[in-house]
Order: structure tokens, then sequence, then C-alpha cells
């Protein structure tokens, strides 16, 4: 009888078991995010917000007093997690607040991811991260210095297809890399915009879409280039002033021997391709970069992993590494970012000496 009973006692232990395979062993924390910025972008990264299952937008900072009225209506933010540009450094003591997403012109990245980080918050920040290296090695620092982490809305490097590729390039199913193509550029429009202007902008077609090629070509190949050259072609002097790049070609070597050769243009449509070839096969990406979905095909057949809202699976994703300190197949730190801007910086200086420039990245 007593072993009888023990018998019956282990199968009901057993079935109570069961059903707790399924529950996680810790709640998930939700990342409680302000937008500054509240742009067309902004709104974009707002609606994607909704569908993430760790990221709530609790708050925003904004100079147009409209706009704050009009996402407090949609997004049921409260007063007190409003902010302008003058008071937004009172968020230090603001508990409905984590992390702030730097969403404004490029050159004012710099002072305001400091301020964010003076404030205690984790800050995250558009591309580019600032208008030079320099500027982003400083917020680094001060992220550093705050005790807070420092990431860049890289949303690429959390793309399905994208990922798929590198997969593929890791495990050696391409062989040795040996050339890549990146082709980004559109026609723009409002000559009177913030992108035109170098003093927001820092640049011109290179800054804003000439980065995806920049960033493409590293997380494409693996590798980091050591030199680039580059070339300047303007026909609109009117619309591109001095310093505000139209178009600009530029060519990278790695330390493995591959090159790549690259284009960024504010004054054509139909270019968002990326091309990767190796010994043993390639990848065709188009569109490589968009908002999606991203289409492409390899040696081995079509890419076919299903769309995702990037800002959406981005979000979530920044959530994991700022709580969990997750590590992503990419990085998306700060670091990251500081590596483009160096190269940003090296072709700039090769369009205006017209020499191979060394990077050291």
């Amino acid at each position: 009888m007593n072993s009888r009973r023990i018998f019956l006692q282990n199968i009901a232990m057993a079935s109570l078991a069961v059903p707790f395979t399924n529950f996680k062993l810790y709640e998930e924390k939700t990342l409680r995010v302000a937008i500054c910025g509240l742009g067309s972008y902004g709104t974009r990264v707002a609606e994607a917000i909704q569908s993430c299952s760790r990221v709530k937008l609790t708050g925003v900072i904004s100079g147009t007093p409209a706009k704050i009225k009009q996402w407090q209506s949609k997004y049921n933010i409260p007063d007190k997690n409003c902010y302008n540009y003058e008071n937004f450094d009172n968020i230090k003591d603001n508990p409905d607040i984590d992390a702030v997403y730097v969403i404004t012109p490029n050159a004012l990245h710099h002072d305001q991811v400091i301020r964010v980080a003076k404030a205690g918050k984790h800050a995250i920040c558009e591309k580019p991260m600032a208008v030079n290296a320099k500027e982003g090695q400083e917020m680094i620092d001060a992220c550093k210095k705050a005790g807070v982490k420092l990431l860049v809305g890289y949303r690429m490097h959390f793309e399905p297809n994208t990922l798929e590729v590198i997969r593929m390039r890791n495990n050696g199913e391409f062989g040795k890399v040996l050339f890549f193509q990146g082709l980004c550029g559109f026609k723009i429009g409002d000559p009177s915009q913030w992108r035109l202007n170098k003093q927001l902008a820092g640049g011109g077609s290179l800054m804003d879409i000439g980065i995806y090629a920049i960033n493409g070509a590293r997380y494409m190949t693996g590798e980091d280039p050591i030199w680039v050259t580059a070339q300047e072609t303007k026909t609109d002097h009117n619309k591109f002033k001095e310093g505000v790049d139209e178009t600009i070609q530029f060519q990278f070597g790695f330390p493995s021997g591959a090159t790549a050769s690259c284009l960024s243009t504010y004054a054509m449509n139909n270019l968002d391709r990326f091309f990767l070839n190796g010994e043993k096969g390639f990848v065709e990406m188009q569109p490589s970069t968009n908002y999606g979905p991203i289409k492409g095909r390899t040696n081995k057949g079509e890419l076919d992993k299903p769309h995702t809202i990037h800002q959406a699976v981005q979000m979530d994703e920044m959530a994991a590494i700022i709580f969990d300190n997750k590590r992503p197949i990419v990085p998306v730190d700060g670091q990251e970012a500081v590596k483009d801007l160096k190269v940003i910086d090296g072709i700039y200086e090769a369009v205006r000496t017209g020499k191979k420039v060394a990077l050291q990245l």
C-alpha cells in the first residue's frame, strides 16, 4: 500500500509540473520610451511601438506644442510626460521614462543624446548618430560616464532576410567574399528641407542614405574597410549648396582583399540595391534597405523570410539589449555607429583631396 501511495503521489506531481513548463520564470520588463522629435520618422516609430511586446511609448519631446497635443490624444500621454527642447532635462525625475529615442536632424543628435545621458536615461539615437566621428565618440563617452546604454536605430540589423544572408556568409555558403555593391538613392524634393541644410544635416545624400551602403558593406562582407576612395558629382548647385553632396561614388578595400563599389545620390530614383559576390555564390537584394518587404535571391534561390515591421522588431530587441544584456548578431551600439562615422569622414576627405584615404576602425 505504501509503495502504491508513493506511486500515485509521483504521478500527481508529474501532472502538476507539465503546465508550468510553458510559463516564464520571470516577467520581462517593459521599456518605457519618450520620442524626441515628432516628425515623419518619429511618427513611424510611434506607430510601430503599438505592436511591440516589450516597449511602450510613455513620453514626447518636441518644440511644436500642437504636435504634442496631437500625440497626447492619440497615444494617451499625460501632461507630466511631455517636454520641449528647453526643459527636457527634467526627465531625470520622471520614473515613467527609461529611454529617449532621439529622432531629430543629424546635427542635433550630439547635444541631445548627451543631455539624455546626463539625465540618467538610456539613449537611442537615429542614424547617422552624429555628423562626424569626434562627436560620436563624445556621445559614447557621455553615456559611459552616466552608466547608461547608447543604441542606434540600425533597423536592418534585425531584418530577417538580411540576417539570413549574414548566416549564409558566416557558414561559408558564398565562399570567400570578393565584391560588394551598394546603390542608394532617390530624387529629393523640397529644397528648403533640413536634409539639404548643411548646419542641420552635416552633409547631403551620404549622411541620409549613403550610410546604408556604408553599413551594408560592413555587415554583408563581415569586414571593416581599410581604405576608401571617392568622387562627388553635383549638377544642381542651387539645391545642393556648399557642403551638401548630391551624388557621391565611393570604393572600399577590405583586409581580405575584397572590394566594394557604392553610390549615394539625391538625383536618381529606383536605387536600393545590394549585391554580394563570392567564390561559391552570390546575393542580390532589391529593395535592400527600405521599409520592406525586403526582397532578394541567392545562388540557392529566393530569400523568403517573413516580412516584419522593422521598427517594432528593432524596439523589442533594444528592450532585450537594455534589460537582458542581449547581444545582437550585428551590433547596434555607439561603437558600431562611430565606425560608420569614421568611414563618412574618410569619404569626405577622399572627395576633398582626390586621394586614397586609409581607415582605422
